[in-house]
């Protein structure tokens, strides 16, 4: 007779040569769960390095019982093998079907409520314009560190680049900054004095024209103008440079970038976008000049005469003097973005398309806080 190394009310262990015999009984059902549960850690401490489970002693058996004689025999193989026998006919399907392992189906895929999503929306635009403007400021930060290096040592400035960028984002935007200032001047004359003469004051569409174009309208547009044109451009022509290596290659000759692609464009646009801010000023009150003399019968002469008379040069430097500070947002921006570049045609697409908008928000950010800054110091 074989030695009992346990015995419970639903399992009996018999020690056997070479493995022990695990013989299964009475109810295996979901009433008899539990006990037989508090029985399993008993008997796979006895069943050593393997066992074999007799299921011929089963009475009844469902879908619980099913699953826990498989869990028996998961148990006893972690530290050998288990062997299942004597399994009834009208108890073989059950255990089959309870062992068997069917493929995963596809289920749908976690969807936020319709009602949250532009909340969602939101918080992920908000959070990468954030990690974005943190990236500029760095990428600021590096070029004020490389330009006041530059100031210190005037042989690392590139002088024959940086006349080329002038010429390029200054003197080739002169048709279409002109043009833009112009029309604008114009019709700010025109608008102002269909509504101006509703209570017989024309004359002060000149006080309208000089005061809002010299502080807001002349270098705000030559900005976004200069933004469009000369931004995106930086961001093309560094782009591909990366996308065609050679950028990497500078570094490999021990050239930084920053010195060599990034200041002589932001030295270019500093210098020459308050040059354009007046350029356009001028061209739009002309602009507004020949608007007046249309369609109010106001001479040219007379309208200088007047101008003179309202328009103070506080008006001018309150324009002119933002002229730097849009050119360095609009230079970091269109660089910053350039050097982004990765890898691809699509990339340098969606970095130039990014470089326009970031330094567009920007210019008019900034524009703002100029005006609130402006209005509260009295100018």
């Amino acid at each position: 007779m074989s030695d009992i190394l346990f015995a419970g009310d639903n399992v009996k262990v018999e020690a056997g040569t070479p493995s022990a015999m695990v013989r299964l009984r009475g109810d295996w059902t979901i009433e008899s769960a539990e006990n037989i549960d508090a029985q399993m850690a008993k008997t796979v401490a006895v069943c050593g390095s393997g066992a074999v489970i007799d299921c011929s002693g089963i009475a009844q058996l469902d879908t619980t019982g099913a699953v826990l004689i498989r869990r028996y025999a998961a148990s006893i193989e972690a530290s050998g093998a288990a062997l299942l026998t004597g399994v009834g006919a009208d108890h073989k399907v059950l255990l089959e079907v309870i062992s068997s392992c069917p493929p995963p189906a596809p289920t749908e895929p976690d969807s936020v409520a319709w009602y949250l999503s532009p909340f969602l929306q939101v918080g992920t635009a908000t959070i990468l314009g954030l990690r974005s403007s943190g990236r500029l400021l760095s990428f600021l930060g590096l070029i004020l560190i490389r330009l006041f290096g530059a100031f210190l040592d005037p042989s690392r400035i590139r002088l024959v680049p940086m006349v080329h960028q002038m010429e390029v984002v200054g003197m080739r935007s002169m048709g279409i900054v002109g043009l833009i200032a112009f029309l604008i001047g114009a019709v700010t004359v025109n608008q102002g004095a269909i509504q101006l003469a509703k209570f017989g004051a024309d004359i002060f569409v000149i006080d309208m024209l000089g005061i809002g174009h010299l502080r807001e309208l002349g270098i705000l547009l030559t900005a976004i103008i200069v933004a469009g044109r000369s931004g995106s451009a930086f961001t093309a022509q560094i782009g591909s440079m990366v996308l065609n290596e050679e950028v990497d290659a500078m570094k490999t000759l021990g050239m930084d970038p920053v010195d060599v692609l990034v200041l002589p464009r932001l030295l270019a646009l500093v210098i020459c976008l308050p040059l354009l801010g007046f350029y356009a000023d001028i061209v739009g009150i002309a602009g507004g000049a020949v608007m007046a003399w249309i369609q109010l019968d106001i001479t040219p002469a007379n309208f200088l005469v007047y101008f003179r008379e309202v328009i103070t040069i506080e008006h001018y430097w309150v324009g002119i003097i933002k002229a730097p500070f849009f050119a360095a947002i609009i230079a970091t921006a269109g660089c910053y973005n350039g050097l982004r570049v990765e890898g691809s045609a699509d990339s340098l697409g969606g970095r130039t398309t990014r470089a326009v908008v970031q330094s567009i928000f920007m210019v008019i950010a900034l524009d703002a806080l100029f005006a609130i800054f402006f209005t509260n110091v009295g100018l």
